[in-house]
């Protein structure tokens, strides 16, 4: 019997008692299968829907299937689901087993969700961006339209009393796992050491010495491919090698997760997509590498890129209980076990280092411009936030007080990041949206050419279009994501002739830069692998990349930092494409010191972003120059200005008497005279425009406006200059000296 029977009951009355309730389950207790067959005759909700929110696909579909057959039934009838590329929902559907982006479209089109009783977040612990929003959003519905509609927050590793809290002290619900005993081995990798091959190595030697089906942990795609190369003829020949991640097509999935053929044993290589909600029947063995791939936003050059890094502690203990589902298993953790113990507790939470504008476009289409308005257990960074408000506004999907516009509408219908809904858009208005949507599928799945060390995006559109180079499915996975994209926009019978043809790649620069254009990349001089893209970072093509000699770039996907950022996928702009970025560059004059002439310079420039189009000498406003030239002192010093030795003297003599009483005079050092500059010195260069211009006379001035008129009097009375003994000697008495004063107290 699974664990999960003997908490139905309190959990039925904790959802009769509250509209929001928490449930912990370990692994195997049944919680994603069970829960919510239970609660569709519960009298609270009345005969409407249960929405179920998963994280991935696979475990959407997979969950659907499982309860549609405990009812005897196709998904679709009782039970079904609606995630990415696929919908199997029907007239008499009470439960919907939706991923992410699913939700929010749903809560976009219908914000009081009339026919939802009660919205479940399954897996809550993995706190990606799209949960914690999704989340948010049903908080505000019941908050403030359906205060009847019921949230269940639902985990195997999650901090239940604060997420109670959270939910207004909301009751939690614990149930006790169906664990079978799992012992554990640790088989540490040295610091160096391929983790593909050390994983085939231990699945080799795993299998030859234990029953049962395998499941082994791999951080990505790419490391799943070369440990299932030096797998392919080195297993026993009862077992049958399957890989599963995320870009695989949906058979090959399915295949991954069915129960092995009778007589026969599986080893199933994955990505944290098998970590939770996923059984593998037979498997018992389990092999976890403690690595895992992750977006990592990067804020200050805007791009997000996959970063290795180690698993948390509640990921480590999701994957042992693999392997203890259905019988007796062994772990082989491949690190150190005293290492357990620094692992993160928890995985961090997905806002506070992701690119928000997917985010930020869904509460402008919410109606909400300040995220503050609306619950969030942790809340969007400030910075992030106002830089992806930003991007959106350079995209034109928000105006300057944050609402969305009606291309923002448009891009909020589009199943894609916003910038690729901006080129979707824009490839609308050329009357090239089967181009666009193949790019849109490329640009949002894993790069079915990574292998290649070639950027040209053309590439990939041929092997989108022929298949040239990739594997089948995941050809026929690129396909049906390019043609549900376009089948958005109505051009979906347009793209299927597109690809049969054969994509024409000549706007693929221009469309990608409409998407990307902080990533319009103009080649160094002199150096033909080097760019400088118009968002000021620098990025490089390997030497012999087809795409070495092109002038000008559109940039998809950068990765690394500082000057040597290698681009992986790009397109080159055309002649035409960059006179028409030419004709919308912006136009400023900038201003600028010249330490060598000591003066500002004035230059009227045309840039794309950072990228400097053209550049022409015009005349200094002099309004302006003074401010350029005290900026000019600030960095190069006051060694600029025209000294001569009876000003000098003047600051010398003042310094002296500072040492004696420092509150009586102002002071005359340089740091000082730096730091005030706007006080003393800046209303005598009124309509210059160079230092030349500013004599001696003019700077012992400003010197004595600082020092003040009454205190220069007292100044040479007690401190006399040079020119002052000079008179003493010939008898004047203009000007005595004070012994006294310049005696040390």
């Amino acid at each position: 019997m699974l664990p999960i029977l003997s908490s139905l009951p309190t959990l039925r009355d904790a959802l009769a008692a509250h509209t929001a309730v928490v449930l912990e389950a370990p692994p195997g207790a049944g919680k994603t299968t069970v829960v919510p067959p239970a609660l569709l005759d519960c009298e609270w909700l009345a005969g409407r829907k249960i929405v179920m929110l998963e994280p991935r696909r696979l475990a959407a579909k997979s969950a659907a299937r499982f309860m549609a057959n405990a009812l005897n039934e196709k998904p679709g009838d009782t039970v079904g689901y609606r995630v990415r590329l696929e919908t199997r929902v029907g007239p008499r559907t009470r439960i919907e087993v939706v991923t992410e982006g699913v939700l929010t479209r749903m809560l976009q089109d219908d914000p009081a969700l009339e026919n939802v009783g009660l919205v479940i977040f399954d897996e809550f612990h993995e706190r990606s961006l799209q949960a914690d929003l999704g989340l948010a959003l049903t908080l505000d519905v019941r908050e403030n339209l359906r205060d009847d509609l019921r949230v269940l927050v639902m985990s195997a590793t999650l901090d239940g009393a604060r997420i109670g809290a959270f939910l207004d002290n909301a009751p939690v619900v614990h149930t006790e796992g169906r664990q079978f005993p799992v012992a554990t081995e640790y088989l540490p990798m040295q610091t160096d050491e391929d983790v593909a091959a050390r994983v085939a190595l231990a699945a080799r030697e795993l299998m030859a010495r234990e029953p049962g089906s395998l499941l082994a942990f791999l951080p990505g795609a790419g490391e799943i491919r070369r440990a299932a190369g030096k797998l392919q003829d080195a297993l026993p020949p009862d077992v049958e090698l399957a890989p599963l991640f995320g870009d695989l097509s949906p058979a090959e999935q399915d295949r991954a997760i069915r129960p092995a053929p009778a007589g026969r044993r599986k080893l199933v290589l994955a990505t944290n997509i098998a970590e939770s909600s996923l059984t593998i029947e037979g498997v018992r063995l389990v092999i976890d590498s403690g690595l895992e791939r992750a977006p990592q936003f990067d804020p200050p050059s805007g791009m997000t890129r996959l970063v290795t890094r180690r698993i948390s502690q509640a990921s480590a203990d999701q994957r042992r209980g693999r392997a203890g589902r259905m019988e007796p298993g062994l772990c082989v953790r491949l690190w150190r076990e005293a290492e357990t113990a620094r692992l993160a507790p928890h995985a961090a939470p997905e806002m506070l280092d992701a690119d928000l504008a997917p985010l930020v476009l869904e509460l402008a289409g919410w109606g909400i411009a300040d995220p503050e308005r609306l619950r969030w257990l942790d809340a969007p960074p400030p910075a992030a936030f106002r830089q992806a408000r930003e991007l959106l506004g350079e995209l034109g999907a928000l105006d300057d007080d944050g609402r969305i516009s009606a291309a923002g509408r448009a891009m909020l219908r589009l199943p894609v990041h916003p910038r690729l809904g901006h080129m979707l858009l824009a490839a609308r208005e050329r009357k090239i949206v089967p181009l666009a949507a193949a790019i849109a599928a490329i640009l949002e799945a894993r790069d079915p050419l990574a292998s290649l060390r070639e950027a040209d995006i053309e590439l990939r559109l041929r092997a989108l279009a022929s298949g040239e180079g990739i594997a089948r499915g995941q050809q026929q996975a690129l396909r049906a994501s390019a043609r549900q994209i376009a089948a958005q926009l109505d051009e979906q019978d347009a793209f299927e002739r597109a690809c049969g043809a054969g994509f024409d790649a000549a706007p693929a620069g221009w469309l990608i830069a409409q998407a990307y254009p902080d990533r319009i990349a103009q080649r160094r001089p002199g150096n033909e692998a080097r760019y400088r893209m118009a968002g000021g970072h620098g990025a490089v093509l390997d030497a012999g990349d087809r795409l070495v000699n092109a002038p000008w770039l559109a940039v998809a996907n950068v990765s690394g930092a500082g000057r040597d950022s290698r681009i992986f996928l790009a397109a080159e702009l055309r002649a035409e494409d960059v006179a028409a970025l030419e004709a919308e560059a912006g136009e400023s004059v900038q201003l600028a010191f010249d330490a060598e002439s000591r003066a500002v310079i004035a230059r009227r420039v045309r840039r794309v972003g950072a990228l400097e189009l053209e550049s022409q000498p015009v005349p200094v406003p002099r309004e302006c120059a003074p401010g350029i030239l005290l900026a000019g002192l600030r960095q190069h010093g006051l060694g600029l200005l025209p000294w001569d030795r009876e000003t000098r003297g003047l600051c010398q003599r003042v310094e002296t008497l500072r040492r004696l009483e420092p509150a009586a005079w102002a002071a005359c050092d340089e740091t000082s005279l730096v730091d005030a500059l706007e006080t003393w010195l800046l209303p005598f260069l009124d309509g210059k425009t160079r230092l030349a211009e500013l004599s001696s006379r003019e700077l012992r001035d400003a010197l004595g406006f600082r020092i003040g008129h009454g205190k220069l009097r007292e100044l040479d009375a007690l401190a006399p200059g040079a020119r002052a003994h000079r008179l003493q000697r010939r008898g004047s008495r203009a000007c005595r000296a004070h012994p006294a004063i310049l005696r040390p107290r």
